[in-house]
């Protein structure tokens, strides 16, 4: 099925915006959701709302199963061992903070190193960077290539004997690039350090296998892949995330409440406090379902096919600047145009029904580093055509003609 056949899925697709046909390029920021993620969690409310897991009555079993059978999805999508490594979340942010305060914080010590990259997300650059505050550990950087990729070379001066945590991107949400994982947890192992792997812009677009990967941890949101907003996954090796401490605590996650002190539940349950997000990993469910039956080596086929076709028609245009890799790029294209601020060119662009992100896409260290202050993002999923790449070549190409003509 084609990229034009899929649109039928999406009704939020089927509108005009400032009178013209929509044309979304801000999947980076979220996906849109097909007709199948949205009745899923129709039903749910319609037909068998109800807490999970407590309950013995009916319409509680049958919650249940809905729940715990998305957890078996998210374990065959990802290929983990059981469904006790998948821990629902809500969201990537969450997942990075549940680790950096129920492991990093909890055994790290002064003279330890948490090794990163400027590229990161703020959501998996911060957690680290206040945990090492924290503890008295090093927060240590691997320094990037001229195109702002992480090579092995550069891992492997970085990484030491010393260093106990490796947080990294697998897709780069504002450079598009691929971060060796494999390769980088190989390095990271050899030392004895554990690799957390932010896989938000990774998730989404290509097949993932952690046990080929070999990554401690694995995190990804459901909003971007199709999926609900308000849920995501954290994956950890069995062994692993036996050692990390839950962070919240109350209802559900617990297995014993004396006086002065309590149990935990076996995996997952101890990381999933209070009623969890029922509706949102059963819309993850059915948003894995759908992805599955496109094929998720079929939609990084396309992406990068829109991609490349894109940044062959961005570099036509005089004084449009490309950030990132020039080949073998992921599902995004950031990008700055002459003098013209990025908001000022997302505002125009919008005037034409085109969504692109504008600002430092959660990123400063790397902005800086990029010595920008803020660029532009179009970013591609599988519903995306190439006729939309057009209308977004036009409208840039009319944005420079207007600031071209108001500052002439």
């Amino acid at each position: 099925m084609n990229a034009k056949e899929l649109r039928k899925y999406f009704p939020i697709l089927h509108q005009e915006v400032n009178g013209h046909p929509l044309v979304y390029l801000d999947n980076g920021a979220t996906s849109q959701k097909p007709i199948q993620v949205i009745e899923a969690m129709d039903k749910y409310y319609r037909e068998y709302n109800s807490n999970v897991h407590r309950g013995v009555h009916t319409l509680g079993n049958i919650a249940t199963d809905g729940y715990e059978g998305a957890r078996e999805k998210v374990r065959a999508f990802i290929n983990a061992r059981e469904a006790a490594e998948i821990v629902f979340t809500r969201g990537t942010t969450s997942a990075c903070n549940t680790v950096a305060y129920g492991y990093a914080r909890m055994f790290l010590k002064p003279g330890d190193e948490i090794v990163t990259t400027l590229v990161e997300h703020h959501a998996n650059f911060i957690p680290w960077q206040q945990a090492a505050k924290a503890t008295g550990a090093t927060f240590k950087f691997i320094p990037l290539a001229e195109d702002g990729t992480v090579t092995l070379e550069a891992v492997k001066e970085t990484i030491t004997d010393n260093t106990k945590l490796v947080a990294i991107h697998h897709v780069s949400n504002v450079l598009g690039d691929t971060t060796p994982i494999k390769e980088i947890a190989q390095i990271a192992h050899q030392h004895g350090a554990l690799l957390f792997v932010d896989g938000a812009q990774g998730a989404p677009h290509k097949k993932i296998d952690v046990q080929d990967l070999d990554c401690d941890f694995y995190t990804f949101s459901a909003h971007k892949m199709a999926g609900p907003t308000g849920v995501g996954v954290l994956y950890g090796k069995r062994e692993v995330l036996e050692r990390v401490e839950p962070m919240e605590f109350g209802g559900e996650m617990i297995d014993y409440v004396d006086m002065y002190d309590s149990t935990w539940k076996e995996l997952p349950w101890k990381f999933e406090g209070g009623t969890p997000i029922i509706a949102g990993a059963i819309g993850l469910g059915a948003a894995i379902d759908f992805l599955e039956e496109i094929g998720m080596d079929n939609i990084e086929r396309h992406e990068k096919h829109l991609v490349k076709y894109a940044m062959e028609q961005m570099r036509e245009i005089e004084g449009l600047k490309i950030y990132g890799p020039q080949q073998d790029r992921s599902c995004l294209i950031t990008f700055n145009l002459d003098t013209v601020h990025p908001h000022d060119l997302a505002t125009v662009l919008d005037s034409y029904g085109i969504a692109v992100r504008a600002g430092h896409h959660c990123a400063q260290p790397l902005m800086r580093w990029l010595n920008v202050t803020a660029t532009a993002r179009a970013s591609f999923y599988l519903y995306n055509t190439e006729e939309e790449v057009d209308v977004l070549i036009a409208g840039l190409k009319k944005t420079k003609e207007y600031f071209g003509n108001v500052f002439s």
